[in-house]
């Protein structure tokens, strides 16, 4: 087989499958019907000569040669939209741009009061739309098919992305300014041992918050699971209820609740923004990362 027999289209297709592990989440990424992607598939199949994905529980999973592949076809993918990018100006005043970001209701809550303040001085036409992926195992997926520009937070299941770490981060945990804990003079082990006594609130969204209550033998203490991190002031300040929460959700919350640290296990975490190197010298991308670095990048 030669080049001239390959339909681009076809190795975006192949590169999206091998990438999300599943032909009909591929089609999704690609706005292409099942049908239509499953076809697809089967065409490159006839011309490689190779299954290159068999099927598996839960999706596909590559042959070795889809493996030996997957690299290369990447690669010149990359090379091909990095080629088309530079010759794309951005005019961040005049600019109608919308870009699409994963976050939390916490990454929310941090960091787009920064952005939209620099956006509507610096390009005031260029919308954002936040868009919280779940599984967060697809944000590499959407951000190399172009469906998603960034991603930030902490998201240790993202692989194969270009990152920058935005700032290190803590958790404490929150409970309401006249709770009797706070009465307990105590740090070390022997706060860690009284947590045993306190009634916990976790958000579902923010698996390390339900982590940590895992490894501290706590998870009989659960009394509350919510969708959602901003609801959670209003429980834990009207209950006895606590939370654990990232540290730079404190100063958000000083006003209704109080926060105290003890000694979690692995608390310390990076946040992160997250970006697909298809798209890094894409002007208008290449424009907003800088102005998110610019705004948050190695911040405490």
């Amino acid at each position: 087989m030669q080049i001239k027999d390959i339909d681009l289209n076809l190795l975006r297709l192949f590169d999206a499958v091998y990438r999300s592990g599943s032909v009909s989440r591929a089609a999704d990424q690609l706005d292409l019907t099942q049908p239509t992607a499953s076809q697809g598939v089967a065409r490159l199949r006839r011309m490689l000569h190779d299954p290159l994905f068999t099927r598996v529980a839960g999706g596909v999973e590559p042959t070795p040669k889809a493996n030996r592949l997957a690299g290369p076809v990447r690669e010149a993918l990359a090379t091909l939209e990095q080629a088309l990018a530079d010759t794309t100006q951005f005019d961040p005043a005049a600019s109608r741009r919308v870009f699409q970001i994963h976050m939390s209701d916490i990454g929310e809550a941090r960091f787009l009061p920064g952005v939209m303040t620099a956006l509507r001085a610096r390009a005031p036409g260029v919308r954002i739309e936040t868009r919280p992926v779940v599984p967060r195992e697809q944000i590499g997926a959407l951000l190399d098919s172009g469906r998603l520009d960034f991603a930030i937070g902490h998201l240790p299941s993202v692989k194969d992305t270009q990152r920058a770490r935005l700032l290190k981060d803590q958790y404490s945990v929150l409970l309401r300014h006249d709770h009797p804990f706070l009465n307990k003079a105590m740090k070390g082990r022997a706060l860690i041992s009284a947590l045993k006594t306190l009634e916990f609130v976790a958000v579902r969204s923010h698996a390390d918050t339900l982590r940590i209550l895992k490894q501290l033998g706590l998870e009989d203490r659960l009394r509350l699971v919510t969708e959602h991190f901003l609801v959670l002031p209003s429980i834990v300040a009207a209950t006895d209820l606590v939370a654990i929460a990232p540290d730079g959700v404190v100063p958000l919350v000083a006003d209704r609740l109080a926060a105290i640290r003890p000694d979690l296990p692995q608390s310390q975490i990076a946040v992160a923004l997250h970006w697909s190197r298809r798209f890094e010298t894409d002007p208008g991308s290449n424009w907003l990362r800088h102005v998110i670095l610019e705004l948050f990048e190695n911040g405490a």
